[in-house]
């Protein structure tokens, strides 16, 4: 069995489902799984992936994990008490061959959104340590181990980087459960107070890790079919976001639109409400640039704002950036799969995106071109046109 808690995933799954519960306990939506890396053949493993799905489906929630989740101080009795009794169901999910016969799998979760925003992390994580466990049966990894130090090495041993922290986001694309609990107990070892703590709240638990997390994508994208209108639901987004959190957990995703379109509508209230935004696409250094102008443009002082960087991070990156925008504002690194899943083979480059709200599409068009996976094409002109944004972006 993979995943052996419901609290195996990522923060921010169990922020966004609060205000799920709250305001939009009625909505339906549909993902879909996509594996970005190409020539893999995931059909050979689809009942071994069923069963541990089926394994997921009979998880609850114990009373301690509920008692971590409400000493938070952001969630709220009322979820507290709907998580006690929640559980998955796996009707909600179909996994199959896909039609085109080339190896690659359909995997589909449709039904309410508070019931099936869980589903997307352990199953990420479940596929891929069911693919792992298959193509690399007895894997040394010694050699995980090795890069892993030397990762620790040069962020806790270089000199003048004391002050740069990282936070662990690994855990959709880990090699192993076991192989992830094992890096974080290295970092916390050999990193100390420059590890800022992890996105996964089960080890947060476990090993007294500080949990990492606000909101993500699918929050944003959502609001396409919540909001009164389209070209205002980013605005509506953040709106019910601090209706919900009074201004805590205050980190803006910036990217389901591209920056120019995030600039636009993060004027200067959602600049003094929020602690800071969160880079996911398109190049960091100009991104953090744009970020920090735009703050100053509205009389912020971006040095009392946080730069969330998370797009495919190593140490060597997160170095750079740090050099480049230290002193100039507060800093936070989120490094997912070169701290997870960096043990030699290839790791699999695989999502689960929304696609759908309350039946009509929603799409996410970053500044990195290719990570839309909308279905209807003509949405997404449409989207474009409405935000303003080129045929080359997204």
């Amino acid at each position: 069995m993979i995943i052996e808690s419901l609290l195996d995933t990522d923060l921010y799954k169990f922020s966004m489902m609060q205000v799920v519960l709250h305001h939009y306990p009625a909505a339906r939506v549909e993902y879909r799984f996509k594996c970005r890396n190409p020539g893999i053949d995931l059909v050979p493993y689809i009942a071994e992936i069923r069963e541990e799905l089926a394994a997921l489906c009979t998880l609850r929630f114990s009373s301690e994990e509920l008692d971590y989740l409400a000493a938070m101080r952001f969630i709220k009795s009322d979820f507290v008490d709907f998580l006690g009794l929640f559980q998955l169901n796996a009707k909600y999910v179909t996994i199959a061959p896909a039609e085109a016969g080339n190896g690659e799998i359909e995997i589909r979760i449709k039904g309410p959104w508070l019931h099936t925003i869980l589903f997307e992390v352990p199953l990420l994580a479940i596929v891929n340590e069911v693919y792992f466990r298959n193509t690399q049966p007895g894997h040394d990894l010694a050699e995980g181990r090795r890069r892993l130090q030397a990762k620790i090495a040069l962020l806790h041993g270089t000199p003048g980087y004391e002050q740069c922290h990282i936070a662990d986001y690994g855990t959709r694309r880990r090699y192993s459960r076991t192989w992830h609990e094992e890096v974080l107990i290295a970092l916390r070892d050999g990193l100390g107070s420059q590890l800022a703590g992890t996105s996964n709240v089960w080890y947060a638990w476990k090993l007294g890790l500080v949990p990492l997390g606000t909101l993500a994508h699918e929050y944003l994208q959502a609001h396409q079919a919540l909001g009164p209108r389209l070209r205002d639901s980013q605005v509506a987004a953040l709106e019910t976001w601090a209706k919900e959190y009074r201004g805590d957990l205050g980190i803006a995703l910036s990217d389901v639109y591209g920056l120019n379109a995030f600039l636009r509508d993060f004027d200067m209230y959602f600049c003094k409400l929020f602690d800071g935004a969160r880079h996911d696409s398109g190049d960091p250094f100009d991104w953090g640039e744009r970020m920090l102008a735009h703050y100053r443009a509205n009389r912020v002082d971006p040095r009392s704002k946080v730069l969330v960087f998370s797009d495919g991070l190593d140490i060597p990156k997160v170095m750079q950036l740090y050099e480049h925008f230290r002193g100039r504002c507060l800093l936070a690194f989120g490094v997912g799969t070169n701290l997870s899943n960096d043990t030699g083979p290839t790791p699999l480059n695989i999502v689960i995106k929304m696609i759908r709200c309350n039946d009509q599409p929603v799409a996410k068009l970053s500044d990195s071109p290719g990570k839309n996976m909308c279905e209807d094409e003509a949405y997404v002109t449409y989207l474009r046109q409405v935000f303003g944004i080129p045929a080359t972006q997204g």
